[in-house]
């Protein structure tokens, strides 16, 4: 409603409706063939909602624009599908891209993740291309009412704040990048694992249990035991070399069933520490590597063990999936903004958004800063292992989005006037109230998933939402402006044969 003061706002809300019903009847299908991760259907609802909504916005936006201009509803549609359409495909593509992180992790939590995220923007530019110029040819006009606002030229405010920026380019572009490295510095202390026994409530009877235990003398290590497998014969061995490896406090070989059957030794050994992440595994690693060169063991398991084994297939092969990521995001960009330049920008921007965003996570949870403040949760001590590689998938391209919006419009304006600073004037006042009222949209769908009673959600609903405000403000609003009107002509430069080659992509 604030967005287009008339009965409009009705439209993109039917379109996310049908989006997401769509979503979740095919999950249904896939259910019956494959696992569906419960954090699916958090993300259907909440996340499909904002990429409907965004796209519709994009859409309804650029054809109350050219109706503004004079155009027949027909030939405003049909101009608002050749543009904005276009960047709305885009703008699913990317999204799509970025979450192949998730498809190709052999782990099945992330996999369904992936599998059910890429549904979220597939379903919706398909809801959002066919049922959208149905709606606004039927009833568009209709509920474009009480017409009190006209949108033949941008907003002024974004129009004042385009040339501030073009007018003072290294001073913005300085602001924006101090920003975001003060807002990055704390990533460099993340750790990775599980939460602390110490972040949940105190009040709790695990908790009071926890820390009655503690009191007694106890090590934090014993609830995270390590156990080592072996063979009956050679337990009273593996127990005497247990006693001697760093950071293990005690070993025993339960009596009975519990420590030996069907021909397997069950060796427990206490480490000095909460095995949960990457700062706590060394009695877990020293442990493994005793395993590796003492044939008389035959494995090593406990939640430390699992932890590591969860950190070596989701990070493993991370830095060749960024790349392929970011070479197939470039792809695509540089053919639809017929620049190399501006898709190295996009590509290179994100990943410092993205190191902004961990950076404010892992202040605000893992140092707990704001945790308790805000839920009342004290410091995770950690970031759960599969939070940032999701939150990675999901804001590369929902971030992308942004991007794109602003860099497509800028475009058009450019091949019209020919002038950087001019574009890029026009491109933010055409689409700077836009992108700002869908980040907001999708920081509010991604407040809501952040009531879920679960801390993992409520981690990884929290990166998300700041990821998206961060992006949608300092990055997208003050940097990838100030950077285009520096580069300057430089901005649109491209090979002649791929400039070719993408028209022909364009045209077909």
């Amino acid at each position: 409603a604030f967005v287009f003061a008339s009965v409009l706002a009705v439209i993109p809300l039917v379109i996310a409706a049908v989006s997401i019903l769509a979503t979740f009847l095919i999950l249904l299908g896939l259910s019956y063939v494959t696992q569906v991760s419960f954090v699916v259907e958090f993300l259907v609802s909440l996340i499909g909602l904002g990429i409907a909504i965004d796209y519709s916005l994009l859409i309804v936006t650029r054809w109350r624009e050219e109706r503004g201009n004079g155009l027949a509803n027909r030939d405003a549609i049909l101009m608002s599908m050749a543009t904005a359409g276009r960047s709305v495909a885009l703008s699913g593509v990317t999204v799509g891209v970025g979450l192949l992180a998730l498809i190709v992790l052999p782990v099945p939590l992330l996999r369904s993740t992936g599998i059910g995220g890429v549904l979220i923007p597939v379903i919706s530019i398909t809801v959002v291309l066919t049922l959208l110029p149905v709606l606004l040819s039927l009833i568009g006009e209709r509920l474009d009412w009480p017409h009190r606002r006209i949108a033949r030229s941008g907003s002024p405010s974004w129009h004042r704040i385009g040339e501030i920026i073009t007018g003072h380019a290294w001073p913005s572009l300085i602001i924006a990048g101090g920003l975001v490295i003060v807002f990055a510095l704390p990533v460099l202390g993340i750790r990775l694992g599980q939460d602390q026994a110490t972040s949940q409530s105190s009040s709790t009877p695990a908790s009071v249990a926890y820390h009655s235990l503690l009191g007694t003398g106890y090590t934090a290590g014993i609830l995270t035991p390590i156990e080592v497998i072996s063979s009956p014969a050679k337990a009273a061995h593996i127990d005497t070399i247990l006693h001697t490896v760093p950071g293990i406090v005690a070993s025993a070989l339960p009596a009975g069933r519990s420590g030996t059957r069907t021909g397997l030794a069950d060796t427990i050994a206490i480490p000095n520490v909460e095995t949960v992440n990457s700062a706590t595994f060394a009695p877990v690693n020293a442990v493994t590597s005793l395993a590796k060169h003492d044939p008389s063991i035959i494995g090593v398991s406990g939640l430390g063990a699992n932890d590591l084994d969860s950190a070596h297939a989701i990070y493993g092969q991370t830095p060749l999936m960024l790349a392929v990521i970011a070479i197939l995001t470039f792809i695509l960009l540089s053919t639809a903004l017929k620049s190399i330049v501006l898709a190295i920008k996009a590509v290179v921007v994100n990943l410092f958004s993205l190191a902004a965003t961990f950076g404010i996570l892992t202040w605000f949870w893992q140092s707990g800063h704001l945790s308790r403040l805000v839920f009342g949760i004290p410091a995770t001590g950690a970031i759960t292992f599969w939070i940032p590689i999701s939150i990675f998938a999901f804001l590369f391209g929902l971030s992308m989005d942004y991007e794109v919006f602003i860099l497509t419009r800028i475009r058009e304006e450019y091949d019209t006037f020919g002038s950087t600073r001019t574009a890029i004037v026009n491109g933010l006042s055409r689409t700077g109230k836009l992108v700002t009222s869908a980040a907001i949209i999708l920081f509010l769908a991604f407040a809501s998933l952040a009531s879920a009673p679960l801390t993992d959600i409520r981690v990884l609903a929290t990166g998300l939402g700041i990821g998206i405000l961060v992006d949608a403000t300092i990055i997208r609003g003050i940097a990838v402006p100030a950077l285009i009107q520096l580069f300057g002509r430089t901005n649109w430069w491209m090979p002649t044969w791929w400039s070719e080659f993408g028209n022909k992509q364009t045209t077909t």
